[in-house]
């Protein structure tokens, strides 16, 4: 496994969150994290990140233990979050919000990994390039989701954690965030995904959790998913 969550618990106080978390994807793979409000789901990219300690368990990238780590060093590592409130600096243009995100690789012959700079995060998102000289604050709900996830890009992560990307957004929005999902995935990145949209996910992901209070109740693929009604009605549906 590429990363790989064992056991993990965290606590916010003495509230325990998590519960024995268990992840694990594939080197490229999409996977989606799915369920109800409040059950968790942010905690666990947060604890993933180092952004919340886990009180235990277990988190490797690569066989390379991350447990512990502070949130600068998972990034050195190649862990990227793109958060639900997005943090789009109003004031500075879309190509300044790049440039704060823009890691240099420490060799520029490693290991033919995808580095990624402003011309290739243009070719991928032409209508940042378009807005390139606006203000954050000039830019639509789905502008500024793209933008994250670019500025998320430009530190050269090989995981993606990507907290509630359609939250707020049109449906014709909501596709463009998944097409453009898809088009990340294929360029070899690694994503988990956090949804509650499961008709959004299900396009991009190629596999499924769903949690409840604090824990994993439901791991399978797309046809799995589709096949667990009683699964979905209890964890999902409203």
């Amino acid at each position: 496994m590429f990363l790989e969550v064992r056991n993990l618990h965290s606590y916010y106080g003495k509230s325990h969150i998590l519960q024995g978390v268990d992840l694990n994807l594939e080197r490229g793979e999409t996977v989606c994290l799915l369920g109800r409000n409040g059950v968790g789901k942010t905690t666990t990219l947060k604890s993933i990140m180092g952004m919340v300690k886990p009180e235990t368990g277990t988190v490797l990238l690569d066989g390379n233990d991350l447990t512990g780590l502070l949130p600068y060093q998972i990034a050195r590592v190649g862990v990227g979050i793109v958060p639900e409130d997005r943090r789009i600096l109003p004031s500075l243009t879309v190509h300044e919000n790049l440039l704060i995100g823009m890691k240099l690789p420490a060799d520029p012959k490693q290991g033919g990994e995808v580095i990624w700079d402003p011309d290739r995060i243009y070719r991928i998102f032409p209508n940042l390039e378009q807005r390139r000289h606006h203000m954050g604050n000039q830019l639509s709900g789905g502008e500024q989701q793209m933008l994250s996830v670019a500025r998320t890009l430009m530190g050269n992560p090989r995981v993606i954690l990507v907290d509630e990307p359609t939250e707020g957004l049109a449906p014709l929005l909501v596709r463009s965030v998944m097409q453009m999902l898809g088009d990340i995935q294929r360029s070899g990145v690694t994503i988990l995904l956090v949804e509650q949209n499961m008709k959004a996910a299900i396009e991009v992901a190629a596999r499924f959790y769903i949690m409840a209070k604090g824990k994993i109740v439901f791991e399978g693929d797309r046809k799995a998913l589709e096949a667990a009604e009683e699964v979905r009605q209890r964890y999902l549906e409203v």
